[in-house]
């Protein structure tokens, strides 16, 4: 049949600006060449067999049909307990916590929940690329503040630190909601109790609700702990607090998180959360709800993932790659522009491509966090990596 006068309508775009990512693009090329793939932010090695059995202990005991709207009683409980004894709040897990289908859920079902026509969000740059695209489907105003990049002696950026004096202005009576992320992807950068108290300060005689992206949390080296907003009373009472359990536990394809805000917070949350996704994965939830119950399970995440930092940091420094500090997450940034090659002058995108396509290794730009590119000579690595993986990028790097 002649189907050359049929014709698809037109469908005006909600996110125009929005393409293909860079990290698409650069997982492509990866695979196109054959390169290590260091640039997206997941794990190639196993998650525990423990966890495993447990949600296969749930499908077996049939509990495959429709959870609670909210997440099964269970995983909201043990979510509760966990936040009560690392940070000391409280949060009812009848009225205040939800299980979602991964943090972007969850931080998308925020946005949309508070935030309309006119509003302002402000977010700290650079930053994960879900905030503006959820900002825009809300209807809102992005509102962006960039991280002080702080410079060495040859004028190259070594390290970031909060934008105190910009952030102050940058809110404003229209300001609905502001986003941090602590500990921060991609710089690694956490947030200090110092740090909290001060924009605690920032926020209080204003109406602006807060969105704290840490699914980062048991990633923090060193001997320090992350200091999360749930244990700030007074920020605690206007944020929303979102996590992962795909980070924490190395399932990020099973795609679980949870949200814990206020109840009047929650409340609106819940509205957009049943029509968005309804809910979540049932045999995974309790699979969920049993693992969380040792807590050695997530406490011991930050010495697993500091072993590795220190690996991959340790063979890097016999490269010419400057590194910059690395206190949390699984990510490693580094700034090539010491680096005696001409492929140094480059964006930090075509120099990405250039260590995809000819050395092997894929990374990301860290510009890419940003709406309009900042080119700072500095792209991101991921060390969440068998340490096999990490030898063999590691080989590759040493030849630069």
């Amino acid at each position: 049949m002649d189907q050359s006068h049929l014709l698809t309508p037109a469908i005006p775009s909600r996110l125009p600006q929005v393409g293909t990512t860079v990290f698409t693009i650069m997982s492509g090329l990866a695979s196109k060449h054959q390169a290590i793939n260091l640039g997206q932010g997941f794990p190639d090695f196993s998650c525990d067999r423990d966890l495993i059995s447990e949600v296969n202990a749930a499908m077996l005991a049939d509990h495959n049909q429709y959870p609670p709207m909210t997440g099964i009683e269970e995983l909201r409980n043990g979510v509760a307990q966990k936040i009560a004894s690392l940070y000391g709040h409280h949060y009812d897990p009848e009225t205040e916590i939800t299980i979602t289908a991964g943090g972007t859920q969850g931080i998308m079902t925020a946005i949309l929940s508070c935030v309309g026509p006119s509003d302002e969000v402000v977010i700290i740059e650079p930053a994960y690329d879900s905030y503006r695209p959820s900002i825009d489907l809300a209807g809102g105003k992005t509102v962006a503040v960039s991280l002080i990049t702080n410079r060495d002696e040859q004028g190259h950026v070594n390290s970031y630190s909060i934008p105190w004096d910009n952030l102050a202005n940058a809110i404003t009576l229209k300001t609905r909601l502001l986003i941090i992320n602590t500990p921060h992807n991609p710089t690694g950068m956490t947030w200090e109790t110092s740090d909290l108290d001060r924009l605690a300060k920032l926020l209080e005689n204003t109406n602006a609700l807060l969105l704290s992206d840490e699914v980062y949390e048991h990633m923090v080296f060193d001997g320090h702990t992350h200091q999360s907003i749930a244990s700030h009373p007074a920020l605690a009472a206007r944020s929303f607090l979102i996590s992962s359990f795909g980070k924490t536990y190395h399932v990020t394809g099973w795609k679980i998180g949870y949200v814990a805000a206020p109840s009047a917070m929650m409340k609106e949350f819940r509205k957009v959360h049943q029509f968005n996704v309804f809910t979540v994965n049932t045999p995974m939830q309790y699979g969920l709800a049993k693992y969380l119950q040792n807590a050695d399970h997530y406490l011991s995440l930050s010495s697993f993932y500091q072993s590795k930092r220190d690996y991959f940091k340790s063979g890097l420094q016999n490269t010419a790659f400057k590194l910059l500090p690395a206190p949390a997450t699984y990510f490693q940034c580094v700034n090539y522009s010491d680096l005696n090659i001409p492929q140094s002058k480059l964006s930090e995108a075509d120099f990405c491509a250039w260590l995809t396509t000819k050395i092997g290794v894929a990374a990301i730009p860290v510009s890419a966090f940003y709406a309009t590119p900042v080119q700072s000579g500095v792209i991101r690595f991921c060390f969440a990596k068998k340490e096999q993986t990490l030898s063999n990028a590691l080989k590759r790097l040493q030849t630069l």
